[in-house]
């Protein structure tokens, strides 16, 4: 059995370790000149940081799915970070997020006296639930309606409020706006509106409580590193700055690919690119029979947000400051509405900040510091970020200075942006920064699934197939690509034959 995964991001690579354990020939093709997709460092002027996930949740999936690729529990070190974040809200309060459930309510007590019971009642209610709906949603692949549309998940959907949003949700606990925000917020970390983002994703919010928010030493970017090591051991073939221009299909079968200008038959085919951009390697009579016939090809995918990134080197520490913060402007219900529903820059944006110098001596030469800012904004199609980029800047860093970072703009020695216009160029989609957006008809069973068309031998994982964005999340629908791959491969060995093979790819 010889498969190719197409993109060497964090789901293609988690992808071909696991079935090159499952005892499959694997090659990879990446585009670029290094793997890791998202997962990369931005470096210069003797800096280096995180470019792209910074928070890490759910590190029992994590470190469970690394140990299945092979990778041991000590290759690396995971930090708590204790508070988990602070959130700085526009009229000056500053409320921490903590895991430790005694700790919160202490937090909430003091900030939001009167909020107690409704904190208990969230905990009590989502520690319920939780288990339940992760091995419900994200354990599973929705292949057909029937796996997704049984009654038990119906009642679990019911319990989740999930034809409500994450922050309608939040006021079922909570009065104060700001707590509510604390509570929802989270949906920005994969690219949604906490007013837009249905309510099956409130079960985000709630992993922090249960397992906490972490850092990975050496910057999230680090697993790479350990990754490609073990790619190595196990002798997988890694093509580098070998762009796939094509999918070779006959009669609705994957048979290989087309890389510079050559032909490469295998068994099977994994697509590892931001999903919607598969359509631009069907060939061109497909690509038009299935525009016609409607389904994926002809879809409009709504991106995920976008995001404004600044980078800094700077030759003083705040050491007052914690690892994560979240900067919130007067109404963040009214900001993210300029972003999601009007498309523009809001005139009073939030951004986070992240601060690795503050648990990580080795982030930075000593003495000084790396910062890492993140504004929402909209995707690329709606701003001209040649015009939009350096005021965006200079007004956050204005707003960094006043609220938490006294002395900032006059300690930079290094300084660089990325819009989502250096997202596009770097193939996601729409210049999304995280997959297509975690609205309802683009969740669960209506997200695109690992077998993500009538086209046998063809898979896909990442951010914008289920189970949806965030490492731990991608790294799952990997491993569910790979025990599907592994169950069709066992039914009918390397039969390509496409009745067969479409008994087990339905749709």
């Amino acid at each position: 059995m010889k498969t190719a995964i197409v993109g060497g991001g964090i789901g293609g690579i988690v992808t071909a370790l696991l079935l090159a354990r499952k005892g499959m020939e694997v090659e990879i093709y990446e585009k670029s000149g290094k793997l890791g997709g998202r997962l990369a460092y931005q470096e210069g002027g003797g800096y280096r940081i995180d470019q792209g996930p910074t928070i890490v949740l759910l590190p029992e999936m994590l470190l469970e799915i690394l140990a299945e690729c092979g990778v041991e529990r000590d290759a690396l070190e995971l930090l708590p970070c204790d508070p988990m974040y602070a959130i700085h809200y526009g009229d000056g309060t500053v409320f921490r997020k903590w895991k430790d459930t005694d700790a919160q309510l202490a937090e909430i007590s003091v900030t939001f006296p009167g909020e107690e019971e409704g904190f208990k009642d969230y905990i009590r209610d989502m520690s319920r639930i939780f288990t339940e709906g992760k091995r419900a949603f994200l354990e599973k692949a929705f292949l057909r309606k029937r796996h997704f549309l049984t009654i038990g998940n119906l009642q679990l959907l019911s319990k989740l409020g999930a034809f409500r949003s994450v922050r309608g949700l939040s006021g079922r606990y909570f009065h104060s706006e700001q707590l509510k925000d604390a509570f929802s917020l989270q949906t920005l970390y994969i690219g949604g509106s906490p007013s837009r983002v249905p309510g099956i994703y409130t079960l985000l919010p709630y992993a922090e409580h249960a397992f906490g928010v972490w850092y990975l030493k050496g910057g999230y970017a680090r697993l790479v590193e350990v990754l490609e090591r073990e790619l190595r051991k196990q002798g997988i073939t890694v093509h580098l700055e070998q762009p796939v221009s094509q999918l070779h299909i006959e009669e609705s079968v994957c048979k290989g690919l087309v890389t510079q200008g050559e032909l490469k038959r295998y068994d099977a085919v994994v697509y590892n690119g931001d999903f919607p951009n598969i359509r631009e390697l069907y060939p061109d009579n497909l690509t038009a029979a299935k525009k016609k016939a409607g389904g994926l090809m002809g879809k409009k995918y709504v991106p995920s947000s976008g995001c404004m990134l600044i980078y800094m080197g700077l030759n003083r520490q705040w050491p007052c400051s914690h690892v994560h913060q979240f900067y919130l402007p007067a109404s963040l219900t009214d900001s993210l509405k300029e972003i999601f529903e009007e498309h523009r820059i809001p005139k009073d944006p939030s951004f986070y900040v992240f601060n690795p110098s503050r648990i990580d001596e080795q982030a930075a030469p000593p003495g000084k510091s790396v910062l890492y800012m993140l504004v929402p904004v909209p995707s690329d199609e709606y701003i001209d970020w040649s015009k939009a980029a350096e005021p965006l800047k200079e007004r956050v860093m204005q707003e960094a200075e006043r609220r938490g970072f006294p002395g900032l703009q006059d300690s930079v020695e290094w300084l660089e942006l990325r819009t989502p216009a250096d997202a596009r160029r770097d193939g996601l989609y729409g210049g999304g920064s995280f997959g297509i957006a975690p609205i309802l008809n683009q969740s669960g069973l209506f997200r695109p699934q690992i077998v993500p068309d009538t086209i046998a031998g063809l898979y896909a994982v990442g951010a914008s197939l289920h189970p949806g964005g965030g490492i731990p999340i991608v790294m799952q629908g990997a491993r569910l690509a790979a025990n599907h791959i592994e169950k069709e491969m066992k039914v009918h060995g390397a039969s390509t034959d496409i009745g067969a093979m479409r008994a087990i790819n339905p749709r």
